[in-house]
């Protein structure tokens, strides 16, 4: 098997690790405050994964420190605005699908901040994924929710995650403002992914002591609560994300992250089985138009596995 797909197969695997966490959060925030519960989810695991990676964390250089924390200080953004939609939502499936715009939106900012071509289709799914969201705000008289802004605004700014995460988990040669070459060398995905983490939790920590009162959740937790913050931090945090940052690790293309279309799927069907949770009319038009555009924007590769199949069937 290929780098390329071992990094396709374990990509899955995040799809399904991710949405099984989406229930995991959503117990959680039902008991506590969302953005504590996101400080203490990710310190937690960041903790973990700290403790193991100590000797890699130490032969890291101030660079690969440096654009660590850079890409945790994105993430941890990203995780607030995604938190905030899912406590303020009420549909887990709807958010999945606006929370994958992301996946949309990682190759224009490959292409815009750092020069990256990318394929045609990238550009064809732009208006579908508009049309989704067009008619996502339709109950409302094109007045999205609260919920559905902040899901958005999390699809952005973890498009930028998601690039940034790639580039840092590989080699790259730059060239300076002085016209220098530079090679900037990989961060490994395991002190990668602790740093990260550690810094989505002071993030995530920092904006809760501003807007959140949360001494009752920290000094009287249920055990429910403590089972679902450590099912989150170990299972859809520690294990997940360190599962992403070597699957990244294995591809330097960016358009890579497409793959995790799927989540969007899995969540619905688990938010169905789990909570019951049924979609409008015009929810599920809006939801389809959208995973289309992720389905457009990853056509070259569906297209290049469907020949393979074929040309293995005629062979076998």
């Amino acid at each position: 098997m290929s780098d390329a797909q071992k990094s396709d197969a374990l990509l899955f695997a995040v799809t399904l690790i991710a949405a099984v966490s989406w229930i995991f959060s959503k117990e959680a925030i039902l008991l506590m405050p969302p953005l504590l519960f996101m400080a203490e989810r990710f310190l937690l695991a960041g903790l973990i994964l700290a403790t193991v990676a100590w000797r890699p964390l130490t032969r890291l250089s101030a660079d690969q420190i440096r654009r660590s924390l850079g890409v945790g200080l994105v993430f941890g953004v990203a995780m607030t605005f995604w938190i905030m939609g899912l406590f303020h939502g009420e549909s887990m499936g709807e958010g999945a699908f606006l929370t994958s715009l992301g996946v949309v939106i990682v190759p224009i900012l490959a292409r815009l901040l750092f020069k990256e071509e990318q394929p045609r289709s990238t550009w064809i799914a732009i208006p579908i994924a508009v049309a989704g969201l067009a008619l996502l705000s339709l109950k409302n008289d094109f007045r999205p929710e609260p919920a559905q802004l902040f899901f958005v605004g999390a699809a952005f700014i973890l498009a930028l995650y998601f690039t940034m995460n790639t580039r840092a988990a590989n080699q790259r040669t730059v060239v300076n403002q002085s016209g220098e070459t530079i090679e900037k060398h990989r961060v490994p995905a395991l002190p990668l992914t602790s740093l990260v983490l550690t810094t989505v939790g002071f993030v995530t920590l920092a904006a809760s002591l501003v807007l959140e009162p949360w001494q009752h959740a920290l000094f009287e937790p249920s055990g429910a609560l403590v089972g679902w913050i450590l099912a989150s931090a170990i299972i859809g945090t520690a294990g997940r994300f360190l599962i992403q940052t070597y699957a990244q690790s294995l591809s330097a293309h960016s358009h890579g992250v497409v793959i995790l279309i799927l989540e969007p799927v899995w969540v619905s069907l688990f938010a169905a089985l789990w909570f019951g949770e049924t979609m409008s009319g015009l929810q599920l038009g809006g939801c389809a138009l959208i995973f289309a555009a992720l389905l457009v924007n990853r056509w070259g590769a569906f297209s290049k596995a469907l020949k393979t199949w074929l040309r293995m069937q005629k062979t076998s």
